[in-house]
């Protein structure tokens, strides 16, 4: 028979009425904003999970589904609103290296309008992250990271919760699955296989789905997941990360770093906007220094932040000079930021000089890019298209690349069976349906892999109590990962413990990916308890003399 919270209360040492031990006021009721179940049916279902367990602390605890453009309005941009969010961060393929995500995450430099939206700030957090960026030797290097992994394991600015698997499908009748190429931490889902993959026969247009709209989609703006996929091919970018998660050159023919701070680049020949301009050392240039101007550019900027001069050292080669040395720099910027024309954007960061918008909210309407893919058409909430770029040096070998807004899981599946869609690239539904309908179709083919991103629960540490690390972590022990990988992902995920996957063996802290909290509710009681909280007729209190001085959510 299950104990009352009373019961619960006094086993772990609470004071269930203020008779001994004086309170301070009741936390007000917290909010997780997730995006609505339709949208995603995991993530809203670890959110109500985890609403539950937290309950179980004395809490009140609702969950508030916004949809998809509101949702990252208010998590992104309203930073001093909410309490607590659903968010993911995706396995894109300059993450292979983890100084993106180890450094923007969670320095405090970024916290006003960068990654660091949940507002951590650890000044000791920020010279380990800083020092793993200089640090050129490796094994020095990976010490520094799991380093830094501990030391967030220890503050829980997030609640880590899984690393999802790839679950993806495409019709091997129409597509030659010899041609799919698999990107290390990332699966056949990528740009190497968009732009390699041959079709069979006469149908010659990849067809796939989204669950969610795309934001906006500009070279100075980072998509999520699904808005990726289309900005990866119609922009190039200096260098690439290949299908074995090293830094390759792509727009530049070569790349050299003759000092620990100088990176010397030579622009590949011949190369032409989706306009029929030329490609120029002008445009490259540009390119790298556009971020870094003012706040224009808020989520590049981290990425363009440690280089002190870029100058054309002749018509197609360039030098970048750093302010100091950077390990990751051909991955985390050359590999990461898109090459825009300058003829374009040049007028539109100067008209923003006098505006609050940033680069990041402007979308042309027909968006130019050099990529291997252009721009047909763009409709954000039900469909984007490209067709192939016929003068890329990669022209690839199928005709167009249709991405259809389609956020019912039925639908995807009915289109699939049909043929009306070839390729199923976003798969948010129970796996065993999806296994189920590759054994019923034997022209579908399924691919499975650990993704290099994770998913997790943030806390916005600028409202309290969230400010308090050991609130953050009797929250965090309350959260059962396993259940959440077999229950909300269908056990098509693993539980998570940091940033880095265990697809990054090289990376991942090994005591730290083992040691995955989990669902220990007593445990987070007594860390509550020592903290100063008090549990008064089953409700949480702050330690005596603390106010309630934040708003509720609205």
């Amino acid at each position: 028979m299950k104990r009352s919270l009373l019961a619960f209360g006094l086993a772990a040492g609470f004071v269930t009425h203020a008779q001994s031990q004086p309170a301070g006021d009741l936390v007000r009721p917290l909010t997780i904003v997730a995006q609505p179940q339709a949208a995603s049916p995991q993530e809203y279902q670890a959110a109500e999970m985890i609403a539950e367990a937290w309950k179980s602390l004395g809490l009140d605890v609702r969950i508030r589904p916004l949809p998809g453009q509101q949702f990252t309005q208010v998590v992104w941009y309203e930073r001093q609103r909410w309490d607590a969010t659903t968010w993911q961060m995706v396995g894109r393929p300059e993450r292979s290296d983890p100084d993106e995500l180890t450094y923007n995450l969670f320095v405090s430099a970024n916290a006003a309008n960068g990654y660091d939206f949940v507002g951590y700030n650890n000044p000791e957090y920020d010279r380990l992250a800083q020092a793993q960026r200089e640090e050129l030797d490796l094994p020095k290097r990976q010490a520094l990271v799991r380093e830094a992994q501990t030391l967030i394991n220890r503050d829980q600015p997030y609640a880590f919760l899984v690393h999802p698997k790839n679950l993806v499908a495409f019709n091997k009748t129409i597509w030659d699955e010899t041609t799919m190429v698999t990107q290390a931490g990332i699966g056949i889902r990528n740009f190497w296989t968009w732009t390699t993959m041959k079709p069979k026969g006469a149908q010659k247009d990849v067809i796939l789905n989204s669950t969610a709209p795309p934001t906006n989609l500009s070279p100075f703006n980072i998509p999520g997941a699904q808005g990726s996929w289309a900005t990866e091919l119609v922009w190039d970018r200096l260098m690439r990360i290949g299908p074995d998660g090293l830094p390759r050159p792509w727009a530049a023919e070569a790349v050299t770093r003759p000092t620990p701070t100088t990176v010397e680049v030579t622009l590949r020949a011949g190369m032409k906007w989706h306009d029929g301009k030329p490609v120029t050392i002008e445009d490259a240039v540009f390119s790298l220094e556009a971020p870094g101007y003012g706040d224009k550019s808020p989520m590049y900027r981290p990425f363009v932040g440690n280089i002190a001069k870029v100058e054309a050292t002749g018509p197609m080669s360039l030098r970048i000079t750093l302010k100091r040395p950077d390990a990751a720099f051909l991955v985390s910027s050359l590999s990461k930021l898109n090459l825009a024309p300058k003829h374009i954007w040049a007028p539109i960061f100067e008209d923003l000089k006098t505006k609050p918008e940033t680069a990041e909210s402007i979308m042309e309407k027909l968006p130019i890019g050099s990529g291997p893919y252009k721009f047909v058409s763009v409709k954000l909430t039900e469909q984007v298209v490209l067709e192939a770029n016929t003068e890329h040096w990669a022209k690839p070998n199928a005709n167009r690349w249709i991405m259809r807004i389609t956020p019912n899981v039925e639908s995807t599946m009915g289109a699939m069976k049909s043929g009306e869609m070839n390729f199923l690239t976003d798969y948010t539904g129970d796996p065993e349906l999806l296994a189920r309908m590759a054994k019923s179709s034997p022209d579908i083919k399924l691919s499975e892999s650990l993704d290099i991103g994770f998913r997790f629960i943030g806390y916005n540490e600028r409202r309290p109590p969230f400010n308090d690390v050991a609130f953050r972590r009797a929250l965090s022990a309350t959260v059962d990962r396993e259940a959440i990988a077999t229950d909300a992902w269908g056990g098509a995920a693993v539980p998570a413990n940091s940033w880095i996957s265990p697809a990054l063996a090289y990376w991942a802290a090994p005591d730290i990916v083992k040691q995955v909290p989990g669902g220990t509710v007593e445990a987070a009681r007594k860390m509550l308890k020592d903290a100063g909280y008090v549990l008064v007729d089953g409700k949480l209190h702050y330690p005596a003399g603390v106010k309630e001085t934040t708003a509720v959510f609205q």
